[in-house]
Formats: C-alpha cells, structure tokens, sequence
C-alpha cells in the first residue's frame, strides 16, 4: 500500500492561538500569522475535535494533511495527530482587494456639502437650526 502525500496545509509565524467549542460545527480554531505573507492573519478551523493534550497557544506551528481526513500539527519538536471530517482555512484579503481596486474619490460637490454640513454643526448657530428642525 503506498505511504499517503503528506501535503503543508499552513505555516504560521510566531504564536498560534488555539480556541476550542466543544460543541457546533467547528470544533478546533488556530489563529495567527502567515509565516509566508508578513502580517495576514489566518484562520484554520477543524470540524472534529482535536487531541485532548492540544496546548492553548503554540509557536511557529505548521499543520500538514497527511491523508484523506488526517492532519498533523507540529510545532517546535512536538506532533498530534487527529482527523477531522473538514477544514476550513479564513485569510484576511482586504489588503489585496483595496491593493486591486482602489477606492473612488468623493465627489467634489459631495465633499463640499459634507464639509460644510460638519462646519454648521460644529457652531453654535447650526446646533440651534438642529434643534430647530428637530422639533
């Protein structure tokens, strides 16, 4: 029978937070860094629940799949292995989004109305048509 790929899910860089629900749907949380992408956040939920001797925080953590439903967390000289019916990995893309689309400037009339609006309302005058527009 041929050994299963072992095949690197994550790596993460630094300290690794692990969450635990010991009911719902999702079972096993790590969060952390990117080891690969300097300060993207990740989230790597299991849907199963994870070995009992799992510490609550971990360094430089990379969790491997090592067959179908199998995966192991190594971190430093420490392993555990678990299965798990599914994975779910959560990146923070709004970085690369606004990088690829970058916001529309306000219009200039709306930036003009908008500003004028803020200086009424921060005199005495424009709290009082406040107030008076208010009743």
């Amino acid at each position: 029978m041929p050994e299963p790929e072992v095949a690197t899910v994550v790596r993460f860089a630094g300290t690794v937070r692990l969450s635990r629900a010991p009911g719902g749907p999702l079972r096993l949380t790590l969060s952390g860094r990117a080891a690969g992408h300097p300060g993207e956040q990740l989230e790597l939920a299991f849907a199963d629940a994870a070995p009992g001797d799992l510490p609550g925080q971990l360094e430089d953590a990379v969790i491997e799949r090592t067959g179908p439903g199998r995966y192991r967390i190594a971190s430093g000289a420490r392993s555990w292995t678990f299965a798990a019916r599914s994975m779910h990995l959560h990146r923070d893309v709004a970085p690369d989004f606004y990088r690829a689309i970058p916001p529309r400037p306000a219009p200039l009339v709306r930036r003009l109305v908008f500003g004028a609006m803020l200086r009424l309302a921060a005199s005495r005058a424009g709290i009082a048509l406040v107030k008076a527009l208010r009743r």
